[in-house]
């Protein structure tokens, strides 16, 4: 039987180096105005970013070091060395205190720009867990408590950032109103949402926002989220209602996307195409319940093997998982777990399922897995071990399971985010 892992592995690195930093966003950077490039930058691959535009305006335009300035807030375990643009490194995906200290020295900065001055935003996913500014009566302690119940109750990114914008005095297009004295303020972002929406990609800090509080109270409802009196009150109170179109806060604001998760699912079909494999590409932005994805998407594997067909069944988006037991994993782990589940009788059939950011779920360590790969070898040690894959999905716990197998993939920080890759290779 040959060894698929490598290729699996090939194909979930084009998928990333599609999207990184140092390769998309030089050609994207602006001209520096009269003043300074104050460049505040948030996300997984923040830090990145702000070394790849430090490269741009030191290096390549000569640019005197006195006129840039700025702060990137990144995950633990995700800065760079940078040497103009400040990195603090603060918690995802429940936020911490260097995040608190990060979003109020970014707001400070944007408000401290003038008419001569850029404002230059670099955002990729991870930005919403890492600018934390509480609005006026929720504590920092009962921030944190929302985003825990966001993260367990199964719903997807762009309903939990409804719900965190309108708790935020940076989200929501609030940073672009702090800021809006400046000559301008240009926002590069690196999308790891659905559809690419902007006012979801870490909850839309320059963009307008088409939510309303009523929508997040909704929200609220709908996953029956345990949440302090304070939260319900500031989500009852008009003066936490994000900017909308119209605001004078937008009016030299100006947003681009310079990576989508598209093009990183493109960049892994054809790795796929070129090893021999007809690809069946279910595109960027699928959403759902892991374990489900999982199910039809094994459904179609199973089917193709029995038609004798030589297949890659790719896939990206981002999934979400419902915890109901007290284990450890994300939910690419989760995917692959159900995967193992039923295909375990298919030796013939390898799958990767991983988080182009380097960490699928886990407590917000650089160490964290990407995701997990199973094969005929998993299949083998299942058997061998005794392991029930849906025993460990009922506790939620794919990564006591990935430890035992050995499947765990490792990739630790990779500097980007634009969701997920799931291939499923079928010989």
């Amino acid at each position: 039987m040959t060894d698929r892992r490598p290729l699996l592995r090939a194909i979930f690195d084009a998928a990333v180096a599609a999207a990184h930093p140092a390769t998309v966003l030089g050609r994207h950077l602006p001209p520096p105005p009269k003043g300074r490039v104050i460049c505040l930058a948030a996300g997984k691959g923040a830090a990145a970013m702000a070394a790849s535009a430090e490269r741009y305006y030191l290096d390549t335009l000569k640019l005197e070091p006195q006129r840039l300035t700025g702060l990137a807030t990144t995950r633990h375990g995700h800065g760079v060395p940078t040497r103009r643009i400040k990195v603090i490194e603060a918690g995802h995906p429940v936020p911490d205190e260097a995040g608190l200290k990060a979003a109020d020295d970014t707001l400070r900065l944007a408000a401290e720009a003038t008419a001569d001055d850029l404002l230059l935003v670099l955002l990729t996913g991870g930005g919403s867990a890492n600018w934390i500014a509480p609005v006026e009566g929720v504590s920092f302690a009962q921030k944190q408590q929302v985003n825990r119940a966001l993260l367990r109750s199964g719903a997807p990114i762009g309903e939990m950032n409804v719900v965190r914008k309108h708790l935020s005095r940076i989200k929501g297009g609030r940073l672009a109103r702090a800021g809006q004295r400046a000559a301008g303020i240009v926002t590069l972002a690196v999308s790891d949402v659905p559809h690419d929406d902007p006012s979801a990609i870490a909850s839309g800090p320059t963009v307008p926002d088409p939510s309303t509080l009523a929508d997040a109270r909704a929200i609220v409802a709908k996953y029956n989220l345990a949440i302090d009196e304070a939260v319900r009150r500031a989500l009852d109170d008009p003066s936490n209602e994000s900017c909308k179109p119209g605001d004078a806060a937008f009016a030299r604001a100006r947003f681009e996307l310079i990576a989508k998760p598209k093009a990183s699912h493109e960049a892994a079909v054809r790795v796929a195409r070129d090893a021999g494999y007809e690809t069946i590409a279910l595109g960027a932005d699928l959403e759902g319940e892991a374990r489900e994805v999982a199910a039809e998407h094994a459904r179609m594997a199973l089917k193709a093997r029995a038609e004798g067909r030589r297949i890659a069944i790719l896939s990206g988006g981002e999934l979400t998982v419902t915890v109901r037991g007290n284990g450890r994993g994300g939910p690419n782990q989760e995917y692959a777990l159900a995967l193992a589940g039923l295909l375990k009788d298919t030796p013939d059939i390898a799958a990767l399922a991983a988080d182009t950011d380097g960490a699928d779920g886990g407590a917000g360590s650089a160490t964290d897995p990407a995701g997990a790969v199973i094969d005929a070898a998993t299949f083998s040690k299942m058997k061998s071990l005794g392991l029930d894959a849906q025993a460990y999905l009922a506790n939620n716990d794919a990564t006591g399971f990935f430890v035992q197998t050995g499947d765990l993939l490792l990739t630790g920080p990779t500097l980007t985010n634009v969701n997920d890759v799931r291939v499923i290779l079928v010989d």
